[in-house]
Protein backbone atom coordinates (compact mmCIF):
# COMPACT_ATOMS: atom_id res chain seq x y z
CA UNK A 1 0.00 0.00 0.00
CA UNK A 2 3.05 2.35 0.71
CA UNK A 3 4.64 1.63 -2.12
CA UNK A 4 1.67 2.27 -4.37
CA UNK A 5 0.98 5.47 -2.60
CA UNK A 6 4.94 6.40 -3.27
CA UNK A 7 4.87 5.46 -7.10
CA UNK A 8 1.55 8.09 -7.69
CA UNK A 9 3.50 11.46 -7.82
CA UNK A 10 5.80 13.90 -6.75
CA UNK A 11 3.47 15.33 -3.98
CA UNK A 12 2.49 11.70 -2.51
CA UNK A 13 6.43 10.90 -2.19
CA UNK A 14 7.15 13.90 -0.40
CA UNK A 15 4.38 13.06 2.22
CA UNK A 16 5.43 9.91 2.97
CA UNK A 17 8.83 11.50 3.75
CA UNK A 18 7.07 13.65 6.08
CA UNK A 19 5.06 11.30 7.67
CA UNK A 20 8.04 9.42 8.08
CA UNK A 21 10.24 11.75 9.54
CA UNK A 22 7.58 13.31 11.86
CA UNK A 23 7.17 9.22 13.30
CA UNK A 24 10.73 8.86 13.74
CA UNK A 25 10.79 12.11 15.77
CA UNK A 26 8.11 10.69 17.86
CA UNK A 27 10.21 7.83 18.00
CA UNK A 28 13.00 9.20 19.85
CA UNK A 29 11.08 11.97 21.89
CA UNK A 30 8.65 9.52 23.19
CA UNK A 31 11.11 6.53 23.94
CA UNK A 32 10.10 7.28 27.68
CA UNK A 33 5.78 6.34 26.80
CA UNK A 34 6.79 3.21 25.26
CA UNK A 35 9.63 2.00 27.01
CA UNK A 36 7.38 -0.41 29.18
CA UNK A 37 6.65 -2.58 26.49
CA UNK A 38 10.19 -3.01 25.61
CA UNK A 39 10.75 -4.36 29.41
CA UNK A 40 7.70 -6.14 28.93
CA UNK A 41 9.50 -7.88 26.02
CA UNK A 42 12.41 -8.06 28.01
CA UNK A 43 10.76 -9.75 30.77
CA UNK A 44 9.22 -12.42 28.89
CA UNK A 45 11.49 -13.09 26.00
CA UNK A 46 11.50 -16.88 26.11
CA UNK A 47 7.74 -17.14 26.96
CA UNK A 48 7.13 -15.13 23.95
CA UNK A 49 9.35 -16.84 21.33
CA UNK A 50 7.91 -19.91 22.90
CA UNK A 51 4.02 -18.50 22.11
CA UNK A 52 4.73 -17.54 18.77
CA UNK A 53 6.94 -20.88 17.43
CA UNK A 54 3.92 -22.99 18.63
CA UNK A 55 1.65 -20.48 17.66
CA UNK A 56 3.01 -20.17 13.83
CA UNK A 57 3.82 -23.99 13.42
CA UNK A 58 0.20 -25.00 14.54
CA UNK A 59 -1.57 -22.10 12.30
CA UNK A 60 0.88 -23.58 9.84
CA UNK A 61 -0.52 -26.98 10.22
CA UNK A 62 -4.18 -25.93 10.46
CA UNK A 63 -3.86 -24.28 7.12
CA UNK A 64 -2.78 -27.47 5.58
CA UNK A 65 -5.21 -29.34 7.43
CA UNK A 66 -8.35 -30.71 4.83
CA UNK A 67 -10.46 -32.34 7.11
CA UNK A 68 -12.55 -30.25 9.86
CA UNK A 69 -11.99 -33.12 12.59
CA UNK A 70 -7.83 -32.94 11.50
CA UNK A 71 -8.95 -28.61 12.11
CA UNK A 72 -10.22 -28.98 15.19
CA UNK A 73 -8.00 -31.46 16.61
CA UNK A 74 -4.91 -28.63 15.96
CA UNK A 75 -6.58 -26.07 17.68
CA UNK A 76 -7.56 -27.95 20.70
CA UNK A 77 -4.26 -28.99 21.42
CA UNK A 78 -3.29 -25.13 20.73
CA UNK A 79 -6.08 -24.50 23.50
CA UNK A 80 -4.38 -27.09 26.02
CA UNK A 81 -0.78 -26.06 25.71
CA UNK A 82 -1.77 -22.09 26.22
CA UNK A 83 -4.17 -23.23 28.77
CA UNK A 84 -1.51 -25.23 30.92
CA UNK A 85 0.89 -22.65 29.97
CA UNK A 86 -1.17 -20.18 31.76
CA UNK A 87 -2.18 -22.60 34.79
CA UNK A 88 1.47 -23.72 35.59
CA UNK A 89 3.26 -20.04 34.72
CA UNK A 90 0.59 -17.64 36.62
CA UNK A 91 -1.61 -19.94 38.44
CA UNK A 92 0.33 -21.94 40.28
CA UNK A 93 2.98 -19.13 39.87
CA UNK A 94 5.67 -21.87 38.29
CA UNK A 95 7.00 -18.24 36.51
CA UNK A 96 8.27 -16.66 39.40
CA UNK A 97 9.53 -19.64 40.69
CA UNK A 98 12.02 -20.13 37.91
CA UNK A 99 13.26 -16.92 38.08
CA UNK A 100 13.86 -16.73 41.42
CA UNK A 101 15.66 -20.12 41.42
CA UNK A 102 17.65 -18.15 38.74
CA UNK A 103 18.27 -15.25 41.30
CA UNK A 104 19.32 -17.86 43.70
CA UNK A 105 21.97 -19.40 41.32
CA UNK A 106 23.56 -16.31 40.66
CA UNK A 107 23.76 -14.95 44.50
CA UNK A 108 27.39 -14.55 46.08
CA UNK A 109 26.10 -15.59 49.65
CA UNK A 110 28.59 -15.66 52.10
CA UNK A 111 27.00 -17.65 55.35
CA UNK A 112 28.51 -15.62 58.62
CA UNK A 113 28.12 -17.58 61.79
CA UNK A 114 28.10 -14.40 64.05
CA UNK A 115 25.63 -11.78 64.09
CA UNK A 116 26.94 -8.19 63.32
CA UNK A 117 25.81 -5.49 66.32
CA UNK A 118 23.45 -2.56 65.23
CA UNK A 119 24.55 0.83 65.47
CA UNK A 120 22.74 4.14 65.17
CA UNK A 121 19.34 2.96 65.81
CA UNK A 122 16.00 4.43 64.26
CA UNK A 123 13.81 5.96 66.88
CA UNK A 124 10.92 6.66 63.95
CA UNK A 125 9.34 4.45 61.83
CA UNK A 126 8.88 5.34 58.20
CA UNK A 127 5.38 5.73 58.21
CA UNK A 128 5.65 8.44 61.62
CA UNK A 129 8.14 9.72 59.66
CA UNK A 130 6.45 10.65 56.15
CA UNK A 131 3.33 11.41 58.47
CA UNK A 132 5.23 14.38 60.32
CA UNK A 133 6.48 15.94 57.24
CA UNK A 134 3.48 15.78 55.57
CA UNK A 135 2.18 17.80 58.51
CA UNK A 136 4.76 20.40 58.17
CA UNK A 137 3.70 21.48 54.29
CA UNK A 138 1.08 23.61 52.75
CA UNK A 139 -1.53 22.48 50.28
CA UNK A 140 0.08 22.69 46.98
CA UNK A 141 2.98 20.60 48.19
CA UNK A 142 3.57 16.86 48.52
CA UNK A 143 6.47 15.29 50.46
CA UNK A 144 7.94 12.19 48.79
CA UNK A 145 8.59 8.76 50.21
CA UNK A 146 11.54 9.09 53.26
CA UNK A 147 14.54 6.86 52.54
CA UNK A 148 17.30 6.37 55.08
CA UNK A 149 20.35 7.63 53.32
CA UNK A 150 24.00 8.17 55.00
CA UNK A 151 25.06 11.75 54.82
CA UNK A 152 28.38 12.42 55.86
CA UNK A 153 28.61 10.10 59.09
CA UNK A 154 25.19 10.83 60.08
CA UNK A 155 21.98 8.69 59.10
CA UNK A 156 19.36 11.04 58.32
CA UNK A 157 15.68 10.06 56.79
CA UNK A 158 15.36 12.40 53.56
CA UNK A 159 12.96 13.50 51.43
CA UNK A 160 11.74 16.23 48.72
CA UNK A 161 8.87 18.83 48.93
CA UNK A 162 7.83 18.73 45.60
CA UNK A 163 4.54 20.22 44.01
CA UNK A 164 1.46 18.08 45.00
CA UNK A 165 -0.24 16.03 42.09
CA UNK A 166 -3.52 17.40 43.09
CA UNK A 167 -3.20 20.34 40.76
CA UNK A 168 -1.37 19.66 37.36
CA UNK A 169 -0.32 23.05 36.74
CA UNK A 170 2.19 23.37 39.58
CA UNK A 171 3.62 19.94 38.39
CA UNK A 172 4.19 21.43 34.11
CA UNK A 173 5.35 25.07 36.11
CA UNK A 174 7.21 24.67 39.67
CA UNK A 175 10.59 23.17 40.60
CA UNK A 176 11.29 21.06 43.47
CA UNK A 177 12.60 23.66 45.97
CA UNK A 178 13.29 22.10 49.31
CA UNK A 179 14.45 19.27 50.98
CA UNK A 180 13.84 17.68 54.08
CA UNK A 181 16.68 15.84 55.97
CA UNK A 182 16.18 14.68 59.87
CA UNK A 183 17.92 12.93 62.22
CA UNK A 184 16.81 8.77 62.45
CA UNK A 185 18.95 8.38 65.80
CA UNK A 186 16.90 11.28 67.33
CA UNK A 187 12.75 10.81 68.83
CA UNK A 188 11.93 14.37 68.08
CA UNK A 189 12.37 15.04 64.44
CA UNK A 190 12.13 18.30 63.57
CA UNK A 191 10.88 19.67 60.08
CA UNK A 192 12.19 23.69 60.05
CA UNK A 193 14.80 25.56 60.24
CA UNK A 194 18.29 23.71 59.41
CA UNK A 195 16.50 20.81 58.57
CA UNK A 196 14.66 22.39 55.99
CA UNK A 197 16.79 22.61 52.82
CA UNK A 198 16.32 25.38 50.65
CA UNK A 199 17.84 23.27 46.75
CA UNK A 200 16.24 23.58 43.32
CA UNK A 201 15.42 20.60 41.65
CA UNK A 202 13.98 20.81 38.42
CA UNK A 203 13.45 16.93 38.01
CA UNK A 204 11.49 15.42 40.17
CA UNK A 205 8.70 12.45 41.00
CA UNK A 206 6.08 14.48 41.22
CA UNK A 207 6.73 16.70 37.85
CA UNK A 208 5.22 16.22 34.89
CA UNK A 209 6.16 15.61 30.92
CA UNK A 210 9.96 15.45 30.62
CA UNK A 211 10.31 16.97 33.86
CA UNK A 212 9.09 13.91 35.60
CA UNK A 213 12.29 12.10 37.24
CA UNK A 214 11.40 8.31 35.54
CA UNK A 215 10.59 10.19 31.76
CA UNK A 216 14.30 12.21 32.14
CA UNK A 217 15.68 8.73 33.67
CA UNK A 218 14.58 6.19 30.79
CA UNK A 219 15.42 9.48 28.28
CA UNK A 220 18.91 9.36 29.29
CA UNK A 221 19.28 5.64 28.57
CA UNK A 222 21.07 4.45 25.19
CA UNK A 223 18.81 1.82 22.70
CA UNK A 224 20.23 -1.35 24.82
CA UNK A 225 19.16 -0.14 28.10
CA UNK A 226 16.04 0.76 27.17
CA UNK A 227 15.40 -2.86 26.68
CA UNK A 228 17.54 -4.13 29.78
CA UNK A 229 16.80 -1.24 32.40
CA UNK A 230 14.53 0.45 34.54
CA UNK A 231 14.29 2.98 37.10
CA UNK A 232 13.23 2.46 40.84
CA UNK A 233 13.86 4.25 44.07
CA UNK A 234 14.73 7.91 44.50
CA UNK A 235 16.64 9.18 47.17
CA UNK A 236 18.03 12.08 47.87
CA UNK A 237 21.64 12.84 49.10
CA UNK A 238 24.71 14.89 49.18
CA UNK A 239 27.80 14.09 46.74
CA UNK A 240 31.54 13.90 47.68
CA UNK A 241 31.53 17.76 46.96
CA UNK A 242 28.71 18.75 49.24
CA UNK A 243 26.03 19.07 46.91
CA UNK A 244 22.54 17.51 47.22
CA UNK A 245 21.92 15.37 44.17
CA UNK A 246 18.53 13.16 43.55
CA UNK A 247 20.04 9.55 42.69
CA UNK A 248 17.40 6.93 40.97
CA UNK A 249 18.32 3.28 41.93
CA UNK A 250 17.96 1.38 38.30
CA UNK A 251 16.81 -2.50 38.02
CA UNK A 252 18.59 -4.84 35.21
CA UNK A 253 17.17 -7.53 33.59
CA UNK A 254 19.45 -10.17 33.44
CA UNK A 255 18.78 -14.18 31.37
CA UNK A 256 17.22 -15.52 28.85
CA UNK A 257 15.25 -18.61 29.88
CA UNK A 258 13.54 -16.76 32.83
CA UNK A 259 15.07 -13.05 33.38
CA UNK A 260 15.72 -11.52 36.55
CA UNK A 261 16.08 -8.49 37.97
CA UNK A 262 19.84 -7.09 39.49
CA UNK A 263 20.94 -4.09 40.43
CA UNK A 264 21.76 -1.97 38.07
CA UNK A 265 23.44 1.34 39.06
CA UNK A 266 22.65 4.58 39.89
CA UNK A 267 21.34 7.27 37.35
CA UNK A 268 22.24 10.99 39.66
CA UNK A 269 20.77 14.18 38.30
CA UNK A 270 22.43 17.65 40.06
CA UNK A 271 20.36 20.13 41.17
CA UNK A 272 19.80 23.44 39.31
CA UNK A 273 17.16 26.09 37.52
CA UNK A 274 15.40 24.87 34.72
CA UNK A 275 15.97 26.85 31.64
CA UNK A 276 15.48 26.61 27.77
CA UNK A 277 18.99 24.28 27.72
CA UNK A 278 17.58 22.34 29.94
CA UNK A 279 14.33 21.89 27.98
CA UNK A 280 16.41 20.89 25.09
CA UNK A 281 18.49 18.36 26.81
CA UNK A 282 15.31 16.39 28.62
CA UNK A 283 13.49 16.40 25.57
CA UNK A 284 16.37 14.85 23.56
CA UNK A 285 18.83 12.67 25.64
CA UNK A 286 16.96 12.76 29.29
CA UNK A 287 18.82 14.15 32.32
CA UNK A 288 21.52 12.37 34.74
CA UNK A 289 24.78 10.56 35.04
CA UNK A 290 24.84 6.80 34.82
CA UNK A 291 27.07 5.30 37.24
CA UNK A 292 27.39 1.45 36.99
CA UNK A 293 27.44 -1.02 39.50
CA UNK A 294 31.49 -1.39 39.02
CA UNK A 295 32.08 2.81 39.04
CA UNK A 296 30.08 3.19 42.53
CA UNK A 297 33.33 2.31 43.85
CA UNK A 298 34.70 5.81 42.65
CA UNK A 299 32.42 7.65 44.27
CA UNK A 300 32.53 7.36 48.29
CA UNK A 301 29.49 9.18 48.71
CA UNK A 302 27.42 6.39 47.25
CA UNK A 303 29.88 3.33 49.54
CA UNK A 304 27.85 1.99 52.63
CA UNK A 305 24.83 4.04 51.15
CA UNK A 306 21.10 2.70 50.70
CA UNK A 307 20.57 2.93 46.95
CA UNK A 308 19.65 -0.81 46.18
CA UNK A 309 15.63 -1.14 45.33
CA UNK A 310 13.31 -2.70 47.65
CA UNK A 311 12.54 -4.95 44.78
CA UNK A 312 15.66 -6.16 44.37
CA UNK A 313 16.81 -7.40 47.61
CA UNK A 314 13.40 -8.53 48.35
CA UNK A 315 13.80 -11.16 45.97
CA UNK A 316 17.29 -12.21 46.70
CA UNK A 317 16.09 -12.63 50.34
CA UNK A 318 13.53 -14.90 49.18
CA UNK A 319 15.75 -17.19 47.40
CA UNK A 320 17.19 -18.21 49.92
CA UNK A 321 14.29 -20.69 50.13
CA UNK A 322 16.33 -22.62 47.90
CA UNK A 323 18.95 -23.67 50.08
CA UNK A 324 17.77 -27.11 50.56
CA UNK A 325 17.74 -28.00 46.65
CA UNK A 326 15.42 -26.94 44.09
CA UNK A 327 12.48 -29.06 44.53
CA UNK A 328 12.57 -28.31 48.51
CA UNK A 329 10.01 -25.10 48.32
CA UNK A 330 7.49 -27.38 46.39
CA UNK A 331 4.18 -27.74 48.08
CA UNK A 332 5.17 -31.86 48.85
CA UNK A 333 8.82 -30.92 50.67
CA UNK A 334 9.38 -27.55 51.93
CA UNK A 335 12.02 -29.20 55.07
CA UNK A 336 14.01 -25.83 54.90
CA UNK A 337 11.47 -23.63 52.48
CA UNK A 338 11.14 -19.72 54.33
CA UNK A 339 8.97 -16.80 53.26
CA UNK A 340 9.72 -13.21 54.34
CA UNK A 341 6.81 -12.77 56.65
CA UNK A 342 4.17 -9.70 55.97
CA UNK A 343 2.62 -7.96 58.88
CA UNK A 344 -1.17 -6.92 58.14
CA UNK A 345 -1.23 -3.97 60.67
CA UNK A 346 2.41 -2.66 59.44
CA UNK A 347 2.87 0.11 56.30
CA UNK A 348 6.04 -0.72 55.92
CA UNK A 349 7.03 -3.97 55.17
CA UNK A 350 10.95 -5.72 54.86
CA UNK A 351 13.41 -5.12 54.54
CA UNK A 352 13.84 -2.40 57.35
CA UNK A 353 17.24 -0.43 56.42
CA UNK A 354 19.44 -0.83 59.73
CA UNK A 355 23.00 0.37 59.76
CA UNK A 356 25.05 -2.93 61.11
CA UNK A 357 28.72 -3.20 62.37
CA UNK A 358 30.25 -5.56 60.72
CA UNK A 359 34.00 -5.12 62.66
CA UNK A 360 33.82 -8.28 64.79
CA UNK A 361 32.23 -10.45 62.71
CA UNK A 362 34.20 -13.47 60.94
CA UNK A 363 32.89 -11.79 57.42
CA UNK A 364 34.48 -8.64 55.18
CA UNK A 365 31.40 -7.12 55.42
CA UNK A 366 31.80 -3.28 55.43
CA UNK A 367 30.06 -1.86 58.81
CA UNK A 368 26.83 0.23 57.51
CA UNK A 369 23.39 0.42 55.84
CA UNK A 370 22.22 -2.47 55.56
CA UNK A 371 18.82 -4.26 53.95
CA UNK A 372 17.55 -6.57 56.68
CA UNK A 373 14.92 -9.53 56.44
CA UNK A 374 14.06 -12.13 59.29
CA UNK A 375 12.77 -15.12 57.01
CA UNK A 376 10.35 -17.33 58.84
CA UNK A 377 9.06 -21.16 57.69
CA UNK A 378 6.44 -20.98 55.36
CA UNK A 379 3.14 -21.98 57.22
CA UNK A 380 1.56 -19.41 58.65
CA UNK A 381 1.11 -21.20 62.06
CA UNK A 382 5.19 -20.89 62.45
CA UNK A 383 6.87 -17.53 63.79
CA UNK A 384 10.31 -19.03 64.46
CA UNK A 385 12.72 -16.92 62.42
CA UNK A 386 15.18 -19.05 60.57
CA UNK A 387 17.10 -16.67 58.80
CA UNK A 388 18.48 -13.40 59.36
CA UNK A 389 19.68 -12.00 55.55
CA UNK A 390 21.74 -8.97 55.38
CA UNK A 391 22.45 -7.33 51.60
CA UNK A 392 24.60 -4.01 51.34
CA UNK A 393 22.08 -1.54 50.52
CA UNK A 394 24.47 0.02 48.07
CA UNK A 395 24.04 -2.87 45.85
CA UNK A 396 27.38 -4.90 46.56
CA UNK A 397 27.33 -8.37 45.08
CA UNK A 398 27.20 -9.77 48.30
CA UNK A 399 24.55 -11.62 50.43
CA UNK A 400 25.46 -12.44 54.31
CA UNK A 401 23.07 -15.05 56.03
CA UNK A 402 22.92 -16.26 59.21
CA UNK A 403 20.88 -19.53 60.03
CA UNK A 404 19.42 -19.07 63.03
CA UNK A 405 17.20 -23.16 62.28
CA UNK A 406 20.46 -24.85 61.94
CA UNK A 407 22.24 -23.47 65.11
CA UNK A 408 18.56 -24.93 67.22
CA UNK A 409 18.11 -21.27 68.52
CA UNK A 410 14.62 -20.91 68.61
CA UNK A 411 14.51 -17.48 68.02
CA UNK A 412 11.19 -15.84 67.75
CA UNK A 413 10.45 -14.10 64.36
CA UNK A 414 8.75 -10.85 63.16
CA UNK A 415 5.23 -12.36 62.72
CA UNK A 416 5.68 -12.98 66.69
CA UNK A 417 6.67 -9.55 67.79
CA UNK A 418 2.64 -8.00 67.54
CA UNK A 419 1.09 -10.20 70.02
CA UNK A 420 3.96 -10.20 72.73
CA UNK A 421 3.63 -6.37 72.63
CA UNK A 422 -0.26 -6.58 73.02
CA UNK A 423 -0.26 -9.41 75.34
CA UNK A 424 2.53 -6.97 77.74
CA UNK A 425 0.49 -4.17 77.86
CA UNK A 426 -3.71 -5.07 77.64
CA UNK A 427 -4.82 -1.40 79.11
CA UNK A 428 -3.79 0.13 75.37
CA UNK A 429 -6.48 0.29 73.30
CA UNK A 430 -4.87 -1.61 70.12
CA UNK A 431 -7.88 -0.41 68.15
CA UNK A 432 -6.08 2.78 67.43
CA UNK A 433 -2.41 1.95 68.39
CA UNK A 434 -0.42 -0.70 66.06
CA UNK A 435 2.84 -2.48 67.05
CA UNK A 436 4.85 -1.48 63.76
CA UNK A 437 7.96 -2.25 62.12
CA UNK A 438 9.91 -4.51 64.10
CA UNK A 439 13.77 -3.86 63.42
CA UNK A 440 16.16 -5.88 64.90
CA UNK A 441 18.66 -4.79 67.93
CA UNK A 442 21.37 -6.70 69.17
CA UNK A 443 23.94 -5.90 71.40
CA UNK A 444 26.80 -7.71 73.29
CA UNK A 445 24.87 -7.66 76.53
CA UNK A 446 25.81 -9.56 79.83
CA UNK A 447 28.34 -11.47 78.18
CA UNK A 448 27.41 -12.37 74.63
CA UNK A 449 25.57 -11.16 71.77
CA UNK A 450 21.49 -10.86 72.22
CA UNK A 451 18.90 -10.54 69.92
CA UNK A 452 16.01 -8.16 70.30
CA UNK A 453 13.73 -6.98 68.32
CA UNK A 454 12.85 -2.63 68.56
CA UNK A 455 9.23 -1.93 67.95
CA UNK A 456 7.33 1.29 67.67
CA UNK A 457 3.48 1.75 68.63
CA UNK A 458 2.08 4.21 66.12
CA UNK A 459 -1.49 5.49 66.35
CA UNK A 460 -4.13 5.54 63.47
CA UNK A 461 -7.16 7.57 63.52
CA UNK A 462 -10.71 5.60 62.24
CA UNK A 463 -11.50 5.41 58.30
CA UNK A 464 -7.23 6.96 57.99
CA UNK A 465 -4.77 4.97 56.14
CA UNK A 466 -2.41 6.57 57.28
CA UNK A 467 -0.42 6.49 60.65
CA UNK A 468 -0.13 9.42 63.25
CA UNK A 469 3.47 10.16 63.99
CA UNK A 470 4.16 10.78 67.71
CA UNK A 471 7.71 12.78 69.29
CA UNK A 472 7.71 10.88 71.58
CA UNK A 473 6.28 7.07 70.95
CA UNK A 474 6.24 4.26 73.39
CA UNK A 475 8.71 1.72 72.35
CA UNK A 476 9.41 -1.50 73.51
CA UNK A 477 11.92 -4.35 73.33
CA UNK A 478 11.37 -8.10 72.59
CA UNK A 479 13.89 -10.38 73.60
CA UNK A 480 14.09 -13.06 70.14
CA UNK A 481 14.97 -16.15 72.58
CA UNK A 482 13.35 -15.34 76.38
CA UNK A 483 10.38 -13.44 74.85
CA UNK A 484 10.47 -11.02 77.11
CA UNK A 485 8.84 -7.42 76.12
CA UNK A 486 10.58 -5.06 78.29
CA UNK A 487 9.53 -1.24 77.87
CA UNK A 488 12.00 1.43 77.30
CA UNK A 489 12.50 5.56 77.55
CA UNK A 490 12.56 6.72 74.42
CA UNK A 491 14.02 9.84 75.15
CA UNK A 492 17.18 7.91 76.80
CA UNK A 493 18.85 5.55 74.37
CA UNK A 494 21.78 5.32 76.61
CA UNK A 495 20.15 3.61 79.42
CA UNK A 496 17.96 0.89 77.16
CA UNK A 497 21.09 -1.77 77.68
CA UNK A 498 20.53 -1.24 81.62
CA UNK A 499 17.10 -0.81 81.54
CA UNK A 500 16.88 -4.23 79.96
CA UNK A 501 19.60 -5.75 82.13
CA UNK A 502 17.43 -4.99 85.20
CA UNK A 503 14.51 -6.72 83.81
CA UNK A 504 16.23 -9.79 82.79
CA UNK A 505 19.48 -10.63 84.62
CA UNK A 506 17.91 -12.92 87.33
CA UNK A 507 16.01 -14.63 84.27
CA UNK A 508 19.76 -14.86 82.23
CA UNK A 509 21.66 -16.03 85.68
CA UNK A 510 19.17 -18.73 86.34
CA UNK A 511 19.64 -20.03 82.85
CA UNK A 512 23.15 -19.57 81.67
CA UNK A 513 24.53 -19.61 85.07
CA UNK A 514 26.21 -15.93 84.07
CA UNK A 515 27.83 -13.37 86.48
CA UNK A 516 26.96 -9.54 87.36
CA UNK A 517 27.18 -7.24 85.19
CA UNK A 518 26.15 -3.27 85.36
CA UNK A 519 27.37 -3.53 89.09
CA UNK A 520 27.79 0.22 90.40
CA UNK A 521 30.72 0.99 92.72
CA UNK A 522 30.06 1.31 96.48
CA UNK A 523 32.14 3.01 98.96
CA UNK A 524 31.56 1.19 102.36
CA UNK A 525 31.15 3.81 105.40
CA UNK A 526 31.89 2.58 109.23
CA UNK A 527 29.30 3.65 111.16
CA UNK A 528 31.38 3.80 114.55
CA UNK A 529 33.67 6.25 112.67
CA UNK A 530 33.77 9.84 113.89
CA UNK A 531 34.00 12.18 111.46
CA UNK A 532 35.97 15.46 112.96
CA UNK A 533 36.40 18.72 111.32
CA UNK A 534 39.65 20.32 110.92
CA UNK A 535 37.97 23.64 112.87
CA UNK A 536 37.70 22.97 116.79
CA UNK A 537 34.06 25.08 117.78
CA UNK A 538 33.76 25.60 120.88
CA UNK A 539 30.28 24.15 122.16
CA UNK A 540 27.75 26.54 123.00
CA UNK A 541 26.49 26.56 127.00
CA UNK A 542 23.20 26.31 127.73
CA UNK A 543 23.17 27.55 132.19
CA UNK A 544 19.30 26.75 132.53
CA UNK A 545 19.81 23.54 131.24
CA UNK A 546 22.97 22.63 133.72
CA UNK A 547 20.69 24.22 136.89
CA UNK A 548 17.66 22.07 135.61
CA UNK A 549 19.70 19.27 135.77
CA UNK A 550 21.48 19.61 138.99
CA UNK A 551 18.32 19.79 141.06
CA UNK A 552 16.80 16.99 139.41
CA UNK A 553 19.92 15.18 140.61
CA UNK A 554 19.36 16.72 144.20
CA UNK A 555 15.47 15.39 143.41
CA UNK A 556 16.29 12.01 142.42
CA UNK A 557 18.68 11.48 145.71
CA UNK A 558 16.17 12.86 148.59
CA UNK A 559 13.30 9.85 147.03
CA UNK A 560 16.43 7.65 147.35
CA UNK A 561 16.61 8.33 150.76
CA UNK A 562 13.47 8.05 152.07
Amino acid sequence: MIKNYWNRGKRQKITTLIIALILLILLFVLRDDYQPALLFVRKFIFIILLSAIVLFFGLKKFRNSASTGRRLGVLGLLVVFFGILYVAGWHFKMYDYMKTYNVFNNLNRVEINELPLTQNERIQPLRNVFSMANESVGETKDVSLPHLVRIGDENKWTMAIQPTEKYVWQGMTDNTEEVFAVSSTTPFPRFSNENRIPVTFSIGESLKFSRNTYNAVVQRFNFFQLFTIEPSDTYYMKNDTGQWVEVVSLIKWKGFLFPYPTFGGVMVIENGEHDFNDYMERILIGKGTYISPDEMKNHPYLTRQNTLAEKVSRLQAESLKFLGGFSDPLPWNMETAVKIPNLPDDQNQQPFVTDFDFSDTDSDGYSGLYHWFGLEPVGDERTSLTFSVFIPADGTDKIYYYDHASKKQGYAGVSAMPLKVIESRKEFDWSVNKPVEFRPYIKDLAGRKRMFFLGTISAIREGSDNFDGSATPDLALIDSEYRDVIWIDVKHPSQWDKTVYDQLNEAWRASEGIGYYFAEDTKEIDVSETVKDSINIAPVVDKKAEEIERLQKQIDSLKAVN
